[in-house]
């Protein structure tokens, strides 16, 4: 990767850091993850390699770990790594047939993440989960509406800010 592009996906990174920082005023096990947005952006503009895109969804998990007050934070740095290969598979299956691919791009991988994280927490804190919620079900139910509305906002985020960055950078490759 070159060091542009390197640097594109920090600043992506950093920006999807401070609103992540920002929305832990909101309460609940799991809250909206507009780092996803950020990263597939970044995943979007640069076209990284599938080892590369496997270390931005490491750090964008770091992140999201270390920002947070899910239910279990470990689970971001399964559902990230997952979510950024979802993005780019995406993407690069639709970047050149589809104009609206930076936005369904950045759906799936949020629906990619999002599930995972649900799924690994299912797995792996059952016991902290039944302690909020009185059933399995009742947790999901609570979830998959969030994963749901977080991936349409991404989606939106992502398309709409994808058009004026891709175009400076075009200009700074001229």
């Amino acid at each position: 990767m070159k060091s542009q592009d390197i640097a594109i996906v920090g600043i992506l990174l950093a920006v999807g850091a401070i609103v992540r920082y920002l929305s832990l005023v909101i309460p609940g096990p799991i809250v909206s993850n507009l780092v996803i947005a950020f990263y597939c952006l970044a995943i979007i503009l640069v076209v990284p390699t599938f080892t590369e895109v496997i270390g931005i969804g490491v750090v964008a998990g770091i992140i999201c770990a270390l920002l947070s007050h899910s239910i279990f934070p470990p689970a971001n740095l399964i559902s990230e790594p997952v979510g950024a290969v979802v993005c780019l598979v995406t993407y690069k299956s639709l970047m050149n047939r589809l104009s609206l691919s930076p936005a369904v791009a950045t759906l799936l991988g949020t629906l990619a993440s999002g599930i995972t994280f649900v799924v690994v927490a299912m797995l792996l804190v059952t016991s902290s989960i039944l302690t909020k919620y009185a059933t399995m079900g009742a947790f999901v139910a609570a979830i998959i509406p969030i994963v749901g509305l977080t991936a349409i906002a991404n989606s939106f985020i992502a398309q709409i800010l994808y058009v004026p960055a891709s175009k400076v950078l075009a200009r700074g490759k001229a």
